[in-house]
This record gives structure tokens, C-alpha cells and sequence, in this order.
């Protein structure tokens, strides 16, 4: 099972906006400057995602998920969700 791609909109959306000012994520960020931002608009209805555009959040999401160490989609539906499995994230978060 994967993650719906409702739900990784939701959840890279949610991770930009708490998390893009933590230096431990900053080359994340600057890597994925096109993805996540995408990510947060669509979120926020401020966009519409065309194909080309799903591209870049697919594979932010699949970037995502191994900066957090998680070797398997398991089909999220949450930011907690994913938080609490991660390997890589300081548990004083």
C-alpha cells in the first residue's frame, strides 16, 4: 500500500510549514524548492497539479521519506504518522 497522493500533498504541505525555518532540514528544503512549495499551494487551493507538476512532488515525497530513514510507503495519512516511525528526526520534536 502507498500513500494517497491527496495525503503526501497534505503531508509535505504540513512539513513546509513547520518545519522550513530548522536548519537540520535546510538542504532538504533547498533541494526540493520546487516540490514543496507545490505541495503547500495545492494544499491551500491555490493551485491545481497538472502532470509535469506531480512529477516533482512524487519525487519529493520519495525524498522525503529517506531523509526520515523510512524505507517503505505504507500508505500515510498523516505527518504524526510518519514523525513517530522516522529514524532520522531528534525525539525532542
Amino acid at each position: 500500500m502507498t500513500t494517497d497522493f491527496s495525503n503526501k500533498i497534505n503531508i509535505l504541505a504540513e512539513f513546509y510549514t513547520l518545519y522550513r525555518e530548522e536548519e537540520k532540514v535546510k538542504e532538504f528544503f533547498e533541494f526540493n524548492d520546487i516540490g514543496l512549495p507545490l505541495a503547500w499551494l495545492s494544499s491551500e487551493g491555490l493551485c491545481e497539479i497538472k502532470e509535469d507538476a506531480k512529477k516533482y512532488i512524487a519525487e519529493t515525497w520519495d525524498i522525503f521519506l529517506s531523509v526520515l530513514d523510512i524505507s517503505e510507503d505504507e500508505g500515510f495519512e498523516s505527518l504524526d504518522e510518519i514523525m513517530v516511525l522516522s529514524k532520522n528526526w531528534p525525539t525532542d520534536q
